[in-house]
């Protein structure tokens, strides 16, 4: 099956399950929940774009690259994150599209692909304490203790995938995101496709540094935690006002669940399924839970759609600075 049927089918099923979810709470009280936190939406766009900025410091840093600027790498960080939220292809299809663009700005090849492949096992392993984190404070102070083999599963999932993410580049992960690059076609050129094979010896080399990469774990950990001011603020503004601990958990179970999500487009409905989850343990009514889930997707659609102007805007750029063929010399 190719990977844009299978996106749509995975689309398709997660938007079932979300509206599903959305028919059986009640259209008209999470509706007016959203309409109670629209003043908020903004400044859910401010948070995640500074947690964007951590991100952007700490692929800078697993990269080891130092002469492209800071803004740089957070602009290419927001178009990486827009391509992987707003386009259907899973969530290797904006780490390909980000090595592209730093190819093309100077960055090498070999410590471009290498570098992102670090900073996405380092972000999905800082995960780890935060989603530990989050089950902690639910198990302390969590209402709905029936939900507690679920969310020891959903541990349990984490950590599995944690864990084989972290060993997967020894066998053969750049490979694969090859592999994914050359299905994906207009997206990325086969000459990027191909130079993603072979990073190995880079990463060995970028492994050895390992105050750089603690600082880049830390600062995804950093960025993670900075999400639950999103949720705090979202839930403030409906009128559900929660301790930051509370925020915390909510926030922690809802992008754990996003992110076992990958293989559907957005996460489309997972998301939702997991902050419904999350909200039920942490004593949020469903409506609550899931307007807090079409907040964070108006927060998603501010922030990509931005961020795929500026993927076709660096794009067009290179194109008009392509010097033109000069007539008469084509062999």
């Amino acid at each position: 099956m190719s990977l844009p049927r299978a996106g749509a089918l995975l689309i398709g099923f997660g938007g079932a399950v979300a509206v599903g979810l959305i028919g059986w709470i009640g259209a008209g009280a999470i509706g007016a929940d959203v309409m109670r936190a629209g003043w908020a939406i903004p400044g859910c766009v401010a948070i995640h774009l500074l947690a964007l900025r951590l991100c952007a410091a700490a692929w800078r840093r697993a990269s080891g690259d130092r002469g492209l600027r800071p803004g740089s790498w957070f602009r290419i960080r927001w178009i990486r994150e827009a391509v992987n939220a707003m386009l259907p292809v899973a969530q290797l299809g904006g780490a390909v599209v980000g090595v592209r663009l730093l190819a093309q700005r100077g960055v090498a090849t070999r410590v471009a692909a290498a570098g992102t492949l670090l900073d996405v096992t380092l972000e999905t392993l800082a995960q780890l304490p935060f989603t530990l984190a989050g089950l902690l404070v639910l198990a302390l102070f969590g209402e709905g203790s029936a939900w507690s083999p679920w969310l020891a599963a959903m541990l349990g999932l984490a950590v599995g995938v944690g864990g084989a993410l972290a060993v997967a580049w020894r066998a053969g992960l750049l490979r694969l995101v090859a592999l994914l690059a050359g299905r994906m076609g207009g997206l990325v050129s086969a000459r990027a496709a191909g130079a993603l094979d072979g990073m190995h010896a880079v990463l060995r080399h970028r492994q050895r540094d390992r105050a750089g990469l603690l600082t880049a774990a830390a600062l995804h950990l950093l960025a993670w935690t900075v999400g639950a001011a999103e949720t705090w603020l979202a839930l403030w503004a409906m009128g559900y006002p929660t301790g930051p601990l509370a925020a915390l958990a909510v926030e922690s179970l809802g992008a754990t669940a996003r992110s076992l999500g990958f293989a559907v487009p957005a996460a489309i409905g997972v998301q939702e399924g997991g902050l419904m989850l999350a909200g039920d343990v942490a004593g949020l009514p469903p409506d609550a839970a899931l307007a807090l889930a079409m907040v964070k997707r108006a927060r998603e659609l501010l922030v990509g759609l931005p961020g795929l102007v500026l993927w076709q805007w660096a794009e067009g750029r290179r194109l008009l600075r392509r010097p033109a063929p000069v007539p008469g010399l084509r062999g």
